[in-house]
């Protein structure tokens, strides 16, 4: 499907006008910034992730709802379509290499495989003992993560949506600041009944949400 402009308010505009599948909306909701969000998805419906400041990310885990130890695999989708960008087409593989969601629209074109998850821990590391106390990716993986029985081993390298990873040609990366802009969006189709695990990105000590963390929209179709 090609996105579409929209005049829509992508806040407050009906989901029919911003989703970026055909079909019935079964869900809408708001994810606060830094909050945690779930939902088991099952095949063939989609989900649309809009990003409604701009420049949030949105770091995604997925996992085979019925066996949650078919996991996303970066190696695995890295691997099959020979990129380390996700966009329109890129098929989200568990390490078997058998597909978990295809993104079937982007308005952004190019979403992070490599960046990987905060953490109080490397916050620490990297920004100093002040930042211990901040609220991080991976505590909300496992907190929302245990409401399906999911813990710490479970927890792998993520998704980055909206979030802009540049590789250098020495190997060097950087979180930089976003592509993204208010409104923009992309949509993932289940291609089986997957969790999908969100941590809208509680980060505010590098640009990876502006510095300045906010509000997502998910949007379920079928």
């Amino acid at each position: 499907m090609t996105p579409t402009t929209v005049s829509a308010d992508p806040r407050t505009g009906a989901a029919d006008d911003l989703s970026l599948a055909d079909g019935a909306v079964v869900a809408d909701e708001i994810v606060a910034a830094r909050a945690a969000w779930s939902r088991v998805l099952h095949e063939g419906q989609t989900l649309t992730i809009v990003d409604l400041e701009g420049n949030q990310a949105v770091d995604t885990l997925f996992y085979d709802a019925h066996d949650p130890t078919r996991r996303y695999s970066a190696p695995a989708t890295v691997a099959a379509q020979g990129s380390i960008f996700l966009t329109t087409g890129s098929v989200l593989r568990d390490d078997a290499g058998d597909p978990l969601v295809t993104i079937t629209a982007d308005e952004v074109g190019n979403h992070d495989t490599l960046g990987g998850a905060c953490s109080q821990e490397s916050n620490t590391l990297r920004y100093g003992h002040h930042t211990r106390h901040q609220h991080a990716c991976v505590e909300n993986f496992l907190r929302e993560g245990a409401r399906y029985g999911l813990g710490k081993r479970d927890l792998v390298p993520n998704v980055n949506f909206f979030m802009n990873v540049p590789v250098d040609g020495d190997g060097t990366l950087g979180i930089v600041d976003g592509l993204s802009a208010p409104g923009k969006r992309l949509s993932l189709r289940a291609d089986r009944d997957v969790i999908v695990l969100v941590s809208n990105c509680p980060q505010i000590n590098n640009p990876c949400n502006g510095f300045d963390p906010t509000a997502v929209r998910m949007i379920v179709t079928a």
